[in-house]
């Protein structure tokens, strides 16, 4: 044996095939190490080598997929919208109608198109316009009438009456709804389309903000505007990089679905899913927001209040903009919006605050005339929505067309809400919104016959002058309103010498207390300031048919002694109130307005040339139980020095009662100290006990009516006087017309449509089509002298169409005459002054009457001041 040569124990060497067993064997071993072991340690092992990486799908990927999805939906209704044949709102059992005879605005072309035949309603949808065949239904033949979609506004809301409770005007997000009460009784039943969901956004800049919220100032507002925008955009990128990874199934460290609700709400607006309508009044701050718009790249719907904005209407085209998402092309209705934002504007409310001080009468045809939607607006409870017609109304007056103001609170509202696919219009596949009216809607006093709404008639028992009445020229008063960036001069000028007016249709002037008329030949002539002769040479002033009024008297706002409501340094003040220390003393506490009066303020201009208002009386500014002495001044003087200035330089004593105090003393203490000063031998509530002036209470509850009536009785017992009493307010004072017709008190009705504002105004007489009787015919059924007030200052030029809209409102039992009594010999009645008949200012209109649209005042004749003053020439 070889040395070094182990001897084999295996035995035999072994054969090819068991060879080829053992590397089969060998080879599954490896690849089974290959599946099971090798992934693992390439998952422990990261980064090393060339590996594959196995990742899990998240439980909750489907709902983040699905919400990455919703970013992209369009706020729209679907292509076949139009091919519904039941709205979503129908409520069964409501019985098709079939309106013939209907003169039919369409809002159509612009608002041009007019139909004379049927609609044909079922389903809540139109469905049918034209010459309809007879139908086997019922039918309203609505003899002519106009019939117009529903009327639509886009604006914040309050509560009526307001309660704190109820408080929540400022909501940053909201939805439209239809005023119809439901079966339900829920907000959620009155949204227009709960599918769709189009949201709205408000945002309020320049002085809104500071003054709500904080001592800031514009530039700050609109830093943090930016810098809400900026962490808005943030969450949109955050939201949209997240959805590129989920969708294309990268979810490895994704986590979840990137919120945030502080700023959900600006995050659809930049993603142009939110209309987004600016409080907003100035063209700085309107600047302002037309970049941020273009900074954040998202569209403007429209700026509500906007008094400047027809000052820089190419300012609002610059405004960023795309067609709307929610606005985008419909198979049945295509359309775009286009980037320029809408103004939502006011008739002429205004100058109550600084930054609406420019604000015009003029604004809406201005814009309109640049090509930017114009939609009017009451800012309900600022205004009460149940008249928002008469904003469209007063626009048409100073100019506005006819098709663009009716389309301003119907057509243009409803296309700058997003829902002109099923509002705004009287087209077939549209739903059944439709107002019947007593006359065409932009005439005075115009009133709904009936208003369907989802094609429910909301009138059960409703109340049967169709044409357009001319309107006055104001083309050259709109261009001095730009001209002069908003504050043009308003004082006419004063003649020199004598002036005849030829072609005078009526006279009214005043004679024995009463408004008495006489209607003239086309040839005669009336001189003011003539001698016996007419002048060779006198100043004439040629009419068509216009005719002569007296001057009208406006009570109960702070005309002459406030000129901008919000701003202190222009108003006369509040006066001191004498309960927050508990004296309770007479004489010493009541003020004279006369001495804080001041003259030529814009507001008492405008009533002066427009509104033919040549006398006020106020009170002195309060915010509690004592006011003070009232005091009449001529709204065409220059300062109270000058002759005629002041009419009456005290005239009534002025009071409260009311529970609107706060934590000041409650009713009972009020009256309890009025008794006290009526019973004592102070002087100026001894002249009230003894029946020598009289005592004016600024009362709305009929409980604390019939509390001063008590009063009343009780120092009349024991003073053995008449006590004059003037209720100013009295919301409910329809609900004591006996017994103030008895008691021989009068009321003067503020505001002249009366409003549930407060708790203490909640009972109010609504009047047509809700009711047969106004406020004004209830009181004078029961022989109650009646007149008519107002609350805010920029009120007192539209004193004229209230007088006109109570007249109208009366079904033919109140006369011209009487109804200038209202806001003349009444209002002087009831307030002590005293106004000599040859003595009263006299105002000439050009075109018709003081009581409508069809006429401008041209002239004031002024016996008391000794002049006339021209204001327009054209007369």
């Amino acid at each position: 044996m070889d040395k070094g040569i182990l001897p084999s124990s295996a035995g035999p060497p072994p054969s090819k095939r068991k060879q080829s067993a053992v590397f089969i064997r060998g080879i599954l071993f490896l690849l089974l190490f290959g599946c099971i072991v090798y992934p693992s340690i390439s998952l422990v092992n990261n980064g090393i080598g060339h590996r594959r990486r196995v990742i899990h799908r998240p439980l909750h990927a489907d709902r983040n997929l699905a919400r990455c999805s919703s970013l992209k939906d369009v706020a729209a209704p679907p292509p076949d919208f139009h091919a519904r044949t039941k709205s979503d709102r129908f409520v069964a059992g409501t019985p098709p109608t079939w309106i013939k005879n209907a003169r039919i605005w369409t809002g159509n072309d612009n608002g041009t198109e007019v139909l004379h035949g049927d609609i044909f309603i079922d389903q809540g949808l139109v469905k049918e316009i034209g010459n309809v065949e007879a139908q086997s239904i019922r039918a309203l033949d609505a003899e002519g009438s106009w019939v117009t979609p529903g009327i639509s506004q886009s604006a914040g809301v309050g509560a009526a009456p307001g309660l704190e409770g109820a408080d929540d005007v400022n909501s940053l997000k909201a939805f439209p709804i239809k005023l119809r009460h439901t079966e339900e009784r829920t907000p959620g039943s009155m949204l227009v389309e709960p599918a769709i969901q189009v949201q709205y956004n408000g945002s309020a800049s320049g002085g809104f903000v500071p003054w709500r919220e904080n001592p800031t100032i514009g530039m700050d507002t609109i830093w943090h505007f930016r810098e809400s925008y900026n962490e808005a955009r943030k969450l949109v990128q955050s939201q949209d990089d997240y959805c590129a990874k989920a969708e294309a199934n990268q979810w490895a460290d994704l986590g979840d679905f990137p919120e945030d609700l502080q700023w959900e709400a600006l995050a659809d607006v930049i993603r142009g899913r939110v209309k987004v309508n600016i409080h907003c009044y100035e063209a700085v701050d309107i600047d302002d927001l037309v970049r941020l718009s273009n900074e954040f790249k998202f569209p403007i719907a429209a700026f509500h209040h906007a008094h400047e904005t027809y000052l820089v209407p190419e300012t609002l085209k610059k405004a960023w903009g795309i067609a709307y998402p929610f606005c985008a092309v419909l198979a049945a209705n295509p359309r775009s919006l286009g980037p320029t934002p809408g103004a939502a504007l006011f008739a002429t409310l205004g100058r109550y605050k600084k930054e609406a001080y420019r604000g015009s009468e003029f604004a809406p045809r201005i814009l309109a005339s640049h090509g930017i939607d114009v939609s009017m607006k009451s800012d309900h409870s600022v205004l009460d929505s149940r008249f928002l017609i008469y904003e469209a109304q007063q626009a048409h007056f100073y100019g506005l067309p006819e098709n663009l103001a009716l389309a301003s609170v119907i057509t243009t509202s409803a296309r700058r809400a997003g829902l002109d696919h099923r509002l705004g219009y009287i087209r077939e596949g549209w739903d059944a919104d439709l107002i019947i009216w007593d006359s065409h809607p932009l005439n005075l006093a115009a009133t709904p016959k009936q208003v369907f709404i989802d094609g429910i008639a909301q009138l059960d028992a409703p109340l049967w002058l169709q044409e357009l009445l001319p309107v006055p020229n104001f083309d050259k008063e709109a261009e001095e309103a730009v001209k002069w960036d908003g504050l043009p001069p308003l004082k006419p000028k004063a003649t020199e010498g004598d002036v005849i007016f030829l072609n005078v249709a009526t006279i009214f002037s005043r004679e024995a207390g009463e408004i008495r008329s006489q209607v003239l030949p086309s040839s005669q002539g009336v001189a003011q300031n003539a001698r016996p002769m007419w002048p060779d040479s006198p100043r004439l002033l040629i009419f068509q048919g216009g005719s002569i009024f007296p001057g009208l008297t406006t009570f109960g706002s702070p005309l002459g002694v406030s000129e901008i409501d919000q701003e202190d340094s222009t108003n006369d003040g509040i006066v001191y109130d004498p309960f927050s220390s508990g004296r309770f003393a007479g004489d010493n506490t009541l003020f004279r307005a006369f001495d804080g009066l001041s003259y030529g303020g814009r507001d008492e201009l405008l009533a002066y040339v427009y509104g033919g208002v040549t006398t006020a009386v106020s009170a002195p500014r309060s915010y509690g139980f004592f006011s003070g002495l009232g005091v009449a001044f001529s709204l065409g003087a220059d300062h109270k020095l000058e002759k005629g200035a002041v009419v009456q330089d005290i005239t009534a004593v002025h009071i409260t009662v009311s529970h609107l105090f706060g934590s000041k003393p409650s009713v009972s203490t009020q009256i309890g100290v009025l008794r006290k000063l009526l019973l004592e031998d102070q002087e100026w509530f001894g002249k009230v006990a003894n029946g020598t002036i009289p005592l004016v209470v600024a009362a709305a509850s009929r409980d604390i009516i019939a509390s001063l009536l008590s009063l009343k009785k009780e120092i009349e017992n024991a003073k053995g006087s008449i006590l004059k009493l003037t209720i100013a307010g009295g919301s409910e004072a329809h609900l004591l017309a006996k017994e103030l017709g008895e008691a021989g008190v009068g009321v003067i009705i503020d505001p002249p449509k009366p409003f549930p504002t407060y708790w203490e105004d909640r009972r109010i007489l609504a009047g047509p089509p809700l009711t047969e009787d106004t406020v004004v015919t209830k009181l004078r059924k029961h022989n109650v002298t009646v007149a008519l007030g107002i609350t805010e200052s920029w009120q007192a030029r539209n004193l004229r169409f209230e007088l006109g809209y109570a007249a109208l409102q009366a079904g033919g039992s109140l006369s011209v005459e009487q109804a200038l009594s209202l806001a003349t010999t009444n209002v002087e009645k009831l307030l002590g002054v005293d106004v000599e008949a040859n003595n009263s200012d006299l105002v000439a209109m050009s075109g018709g009457s003081l009581l409508d649209f069809t006429a401008s005042v041209a002239a004031i004749l002024s016996p008391r001041r000794g002049c006339v003053d021209l204001v327009r020439e054209a007369a």
